[in-house]
């Protein structure tokens, strides 16, 4: 896998049973990579430690005063060089590549998981746990990914060296064997608690990005208020709580580099000690010590290497423990492709929970007197995820939404929600949406009564072109008003032009007037299609096809709005807001 391959044209089906197993998938994904670095990097340390060898000859060679043993041993070096050079750059190119296609297959993975969730995502996890694992935990687990390959030529070239030792000189063989494993070792009792403490950090540093996430959100709503000081002085309070844990995880793994120090300072001194004793006995020749010395030194880079690692397995593991966590969420319901799922969906949309009935090509509005029944109730008209389980999926002439393939069902169902999101860039590039082509971008935008956006908008367009379409967007049209962004968030589901369209308070931020030509337009524009509106807008019920009243988790009347008016007190309780209405004798025999 070459990076300019990139993206993955499959990223596969990851082994999310656990953190440990999905990183083992990923090394399996490429094994390829992980052999050529591993290769690699064997050569280039074996280079490294081959120096000392040609060091010793050289010693020999002046002590022989040979100048063609020193001619040799420089032709030696030269060649180790080189070889050094070409391997210590292929090591790197191999071991980058590796990071970054382990990055970018954990993030398609996420990008995969996050598209088929949509908005039930952060109803499981919070929106800065999402935003830290699509970012920081990617970073680490391709970090681990990136420094196994060198761990393992590490590993491979110390124990060789070790090996060679022995042979040469037992005694010192055995001491450096004991030392090495020593200094491995001494590092094992250290990282539980490191562990601890870097999990601890994470966790804090997640929930002051949510802070911060949920006070840029809502910074216009905490200034009418006068709460900005309250959720700064919260985020203050978070800030410092990362600090601290920050600073104990550093002091942590300051210790560890002091082990990791100290160990091999007193190996090298208990080495050079035994090897003047072998020395001066005559067992050992200068060019033997100068050998074993540099052999010993060079060991002190592979050790380095196996701290390297054990910090980056000890940041990788909670990380992918993380990413596991969102991987393995799955959609509510079969999901899966039925002998149904084959037929096209179209026909009468069908809430079995409620008994709601929307009839194909009609435009339906639903009043629910609780806000949360609404949402839910769109939810599942849509196929989403339902939260709790409190009802089946709805049907799409007579087929379960949640039983087809998702893709199937928000091909026939498009649900705006209340709170629509608008990303960031051109008013271009947010209406590129798949569509069916009936409906154009300048009559989905005349519907939804943007022609004010549309002009404020012109006023930024880049080089003065005044094109409204060439105008960006901030990150969720934060620069305009919350009836703007509604409005733009309507023109793009009447753009798409679904069979199925529900949208839930699409004009609650829109004044009258405005919202009486959104009613007529909309009605106008799906003509002959299936649309079905959450409102209790007089303005729009009074231009719905048919007005279906939800109460108590069941349809509690159907009709037109003016007949459900004089006939329903509890309905127009909910859609006038009239007090008296509650008491009526009429509304007390319906809740009886």
């Amino acid at each position: 896998m070459h990076i300019r391959d990139l993206p993955h044209p499959d990223p596969g089906e990851p082994d999310v049973r656990s953190g440990f197993r999905f990183l083992v998938w990923l090394f399996r994904r490429q094994l390829g990579g992980q052999a050529r670095s591993l290769a690699w990097g064997t050569l280039h340390m074996a280079s490294v430690g081959a120096l000392p060898l040609v060091l010793g000859l050289v010693v020999q060679a002046v002590a022989d005063e040979s100048g063609r043993g020193l001619a040799l041993a420089g032709a030696l070096m030269l060649g180790l060089t080189l070889t050094m050079t070409a391997a210590d750059t292929m090591l790197h190119r191999t071991a980058v590549t590796n990071w970054i296609t382990a990055a970018a297959r954990v993030q398609q993975l996420l990008a995969r998981r996050t598209a088929q969730l949509g908005g039930a995502l952060t109803q499981r996890i919070a929106a800065g746990e999402v935003v830290k694992v699509s970012t920081g935990d990617v970073e680490k687990i391709g970090w681990f990914v990136e420094s196994f390959s060198r761990f393992a030529a590490a590993v491979v070239v110390t124990a060789g060296v070790c090996t060679g030792l022995v042979v040469y000189e037992p005694r010192l063989g055995l001491l450096v064997v004991g030392g090495v494993a020593a200094v491995v070792l001494s590092v094992f009792p250290l990282l539980p608690a490191a562990t601890r403490r870097a999990d601890r950090e994470r966790a804090l540093s997640g929930r002051a990005t949510e802070l911060a996430s949920d006070t840029v959100a809502g910074l216009r709503v905490l200034r009418g208020i006068g709460g900005e000081r309250l959720f700064l002085e919260r985020y203050r309070r978070a800030s410092q709580d990362v600090r601290a844990a920050s600073v104990r995880s550093a002091r942590m793994w300051s210790l560890i580099d002091a082990v990791q120090v100290v160990m091999p300072g007193l190996l090298l001194l208990g080495v050079v000690w035994q090897g003047v004793r072998l020395a001066r006995e005559g067992t050992l020749s200068p060019a033997g010590l100068v050998t074993v010395y540099g052999a010993v030194t060079f060991l002190m880079f592979p050790l380095r290497l196996f701290q390297e690692a054990a910090m980056a397995f000890t940041f990788s593991r909670p990380s992918a423990k993380r990413a596991v966590r969102v991987l393995s969420l799955r959609r509510s319901g079969g999901g899966g492709a039925s002998a149904d799922a084959a037929l096209p969906l179209e026909g009468e949309l069908r809430d079995p929970a409620t008994g709601l009935r929307a009839a194909p090509g009609r435009l339906t509005a639903v009043v629910c007197g609780d806000p949360d029944e609404a949402e839910r109730l769109a939810e599942r008209l849509g196929g989403h995820p339902v939260r709790g389980g409190d009802g089946p999926s709805a049907e799409l002439g007579g087929v379960a939404l949640d039983s087809v393939p998702l893709a199937a069902a928000r091909a026939a169902v498009l649900v705006q929600d209340k709170d629509p999101v608008l990303l960031s860039g051109t008013l271009r590039e947010l209406l590129d949406v798949p569509s069916s082509g009936r409906v154009s971008a300048a009559e989905a935008l005349r519907a939804a009564q943007c022609d004010d956006v549309l002009a404020t908008l012109a006023r930024t367009a880049p080089d003065s072109s005044r094109d409204p379409m060439r105008a960006r967007l901030t990150e969720r049209g934060r620069s305009l008003s919350g009836g703007q962004r509604q409005r733009l968030a309507l023109a793009r589901s009447l753009l798409a032009d679904p069979p199925v369209l529900v949208l839930d308070e699409p004009t609650s931020a829109v004044d009258a007037h405005t919202e009486a030509r959104v009613a007529e337009a909309l009605r106008a524009l799906r003509a002959g299609r299936t649309t079905v509106v959450f409102t209790s807008s007089p303005l729009l019920l009074d231009r719905a096809d048919e007005v279906v009243f939800v109460r108590g988790g069941q349809v509690a009347a159907s009709g037109s709005h003016r007949a459900l008016l004089h006939g329903a007190p509890a309905y127009r309780a909910v859609v006038t807001r009239e007090p008296d209405a509650l008491s009526s004798p009429r509304f007390a025999e319906e809740s009886a």
